[in-house]
């Protein structure tokens, strides 16, 4: 039997720890604190809850549109007439002491009044223009205060600064200059990207990165977690997504493989418990991520929640969810903290639960890693890549359900009609079918690869969930969407990889129609106590109007877009994500497939739900899809809700909602 689970950690290093970092406010699993909102979901426990109850079942109806708020400042347009930047915002701000922070689109810090979205200060580039412009946005930015001081942590580029929350100006002392060189520690000439959002905890800040190569070769360079300190700069700790010689899991890598192989980032988002001063890493996947003839063994810590102690970065438990990952199940969303009363466990366990893009709720008890509930390891289908070697079984949770179609099996396969059905099933005729975790296959003349449900952009993905603290329910979005895994022989003019991926294309059923069962887009409420699913709804109309099944007056489909939660004390709320996302994705959308039935595509809907059945209390359709995720706070006595759009024609910005 596998041990999933390491603990190293004593209740002398907790007491230690418990010293080192500040008292919090409020537990990190409780919700944002106080009508603000300071951390990218709410509280540092990942739970997306703002426990404010102004607006309500009773009221959401008269929900308007209080300001709207553009991707870049007109000042900074007004410098660069010519400036290009993303039309994909991504960013949600924090709300802390009556101010708005949020970065733009160009990765450029701003601050807002809340009340009516006009600039507080934005910030100065430390190069010159036209250069010092152009960036990429980012999900968020990091907030961090000592009582007197008070500093907004931005990643920006290879770069991370410190700034003055109240003026914007940046601290000479901090890093060279101002600011971090995030190559700092990395191989040579590595370089450096991410599109998260700094993680403040304690007097550290944790840094997370993207994946940085094509996976060409084997050979990969490596994606660390670190930790800088908040005041100075200065590298704390670093932590090895791929152990390193003298390091936990090295026996993992077989014919010492960890040392060529690479990537494994935390691409996605963070959380954290300041109590026990712990952090949670949800770490990706290794190069290469579709074959693993080079790596055989398990791959730690590949597809891997991994716990580490937030003062010195080293490991305190760990739970690997895919061994030998080749599905590109990657780890996609922050670990969510809870406090649960669970069956069976006496007294209240502290929890974190890591939602997959399989579909499953892992639950552990946070400071240990003991899983709350049984984890079975079953056995699962094997490869017939020569040189590979997959894991004989994976880890499937009893409880909770999966909370998404698992599977691409002819019982999955849409059946609105007798003629579609026998429409997919000379569809699939050409593919590999099987059920989750069927591996990837080669590309022939006879076979165009395997069929994946859900795919590597299915189930939950960066979106992440919504907790309650009060009820105990937790509420996830997630998507029905297939995708080919097809691999090829490798080119040895072009890598030393004996099998590379293919197409990698989303697939598409019969006469333009999705091809497997809806929904397509969905949102379940999960009582975590229990384990037991509450509701499940489709999220959007999807495609019921096509001709094809129009005459059957379905009800709503759900579109597979990916959209984030915001839950209040009253609603939940959210988008369907957006079809400009999708537009972006056409390169790998076979000809003559729809738009409309691929990863990403949401229609350009907002909507408060009723947390306890699901109904749709509210919808509102704005200028364009929604891309960031929702936000709430309190500012001089009026809740406002707020969302980053965009539209395939629709400038991207942030759009707030109140009560008239």
């Amino acid at each position: 039997m596998r041990d999933h689970t390491v603990r190293v950690v004593s209740a002398a290093a907790l007491a230690a720890l418990l010293a080192w970092l500040p008292a919090p406010s409020a537990a990190a699993q409780h919700g944002a604190e106080a009508g603000e909102w300071r951390h990218y979901a709410g509280d540092i426990g990942a739970t997306k809850y703002a426990p404010l109850d102004q607006i309500d079942a009773g009221n959401v109806g008269n929900l308007r549109i209080a300001w709207t708020r553009p991707a870049v400042d007109q000042s900074i347009l007004d410098q660069v007439p010519n400036l290009t930047f993303t039309n994909n915002l991504t960013n949600t701000p924090l709300m802390v002491d009556g101010i708005l922070y949020g970065s733009n689109a160009v990765g450029l810090a701003e601050a807002w009044d809340p009340a009516t979205g006009e600039t507080i200060w934005i910030q100065e580039p430390m190069d010159p223009a036209p250069q010092g412009y152009r960036g990429a946005e980012t999900r968020g930015v990091g907030y961090w205060t000592d009582g007197s001081d008070e500093r907004i942590l931005v990643q920006r580029g290879q770069y991370l600064t410190a700034l003055n929350a109240k003026t914007g100006e940046p601290y000479p002392d901090f890093g060279d200059g101002g600011r971090v060189l995030l190559t700092m520690g990395l191989e040579p000439d590595a370089r450096y990207r991410w599109t998260g959002a700094p993680l403040v905890v304690g007097d550290v800040v944790v840094m997370g990165q993207s994946m940085t190569d094509t996976f060409i070769t084997k050979e990969a360079v490596r994606a660390p977690v670190r930790a800088f300190d908040v005041r100075t700069g200065e590298l704390r700790w670093m932590f090895n997504t791929v152990p390193q010689a003298g390091e936990y899991g090295t026996d993992t890598w077989e014919d010492g493989s960890w040392e060529y192989s690479g990537h494994a980032p935390v691409w996605s988002l963070m959380s954290a418990d300041p109590e026990l001063g712990l952090v949670y890493l949800p770490v990706t996947s290794p190069t290469s991520d579709m074959y693993g003839g080079h790596r055989v063994g398990d791959n730690l810590y590949g597809q891997s929640i991994v716990c580490v102690d937030a003062a010195t970065g080293e490991r305190v438990w760990h739970f690997q969810t895919i061994h030998h990952g080749l599905w590109d199940y990657d780890l996609p969303t922050a670990p969510i903290l809870m406090d649960l009363e669970v069956e069976g466990r006496p007294g209240v366990t502290k929890a974190v639960v890591q939602l997959t893009k399989q579909a499953f709720a892992f639950a552990f008890d946070r400071a240990t890693g003991e899983p709350l509930l049984p984890i079975e390891e079953r056995p699962v289908p094997q490869s017939e890549t020569p040189g590979e070697v997959t894991s004989p079984t994976q880890p499937f949770p009893t409880k909770p359900p999966a909370f998404d179609r698992q599977g691409a099996t002819v019982e999955n396969l849409i059946d609105f009609t007798p003629e579609l059905r026998e429409e997919a099933l000379e569809i699939v005729s050409r593919y590999t079918m099987g059920p989750m975790f069927t591996p990837p296959s080669i590309k022939s003349g006879s076979n165009l690869g395997t069929i994946q449900l859900p795919g590597s952009q299915g189930g939950s993905d960066v979106q992440g969930g919504a907790y309650d603290p009060e009820t105990g329910i937790l509420y996830i979005p997630s998507i029905t969407s297939p995708f080919v895994a097809d691999i090829l022989e490798g080119n040895p003019d072009r890598t030393n990889l004996s099998y590379v991926k293919g197409t990698r294309m989303w697939i598409g059923g019969p006469r333009g129609l999705p091809l497997f069962k809806p929904p397509y887009g969905r949102i379940t409420a999960m009582d975590m106590k229990r384990g037991e699913i509450v509701w499940m709804v489709p999220n959007g109309h999807g495609p019921r109007d096509h001709p094809a099944i129009a005459h059957l007056n379905l009800g709503r489909l759900g579109w597979p877009g990916r959209p984030s939660p915001l839950l209040t004390s009253t609603l939940l709320f959210i988008g369907e994500g957006s079809r400009a996302r999708a537009e972006r994705g056409r390169d790998r959308i076979p000809d003559g497939m729809p738009l409309r039935i691929v990863t990403n595509y949401g229609e350009p809907w907002f909507r408060a739900y009723d947390k306890a059945t699901g109904d749709v209390l509210w919808e509102m359709e704005l200028p364009g899809g929604t891309t960031g995720a929702p936000m709430s706070y309190m500012h001089e006595g009026k809740q406002y809700v707020v969302v980053a759009i965009e539209g395939i024609d629709e400038p991207a910005q942030w759009v707030a909602f109140s009560l008239p």
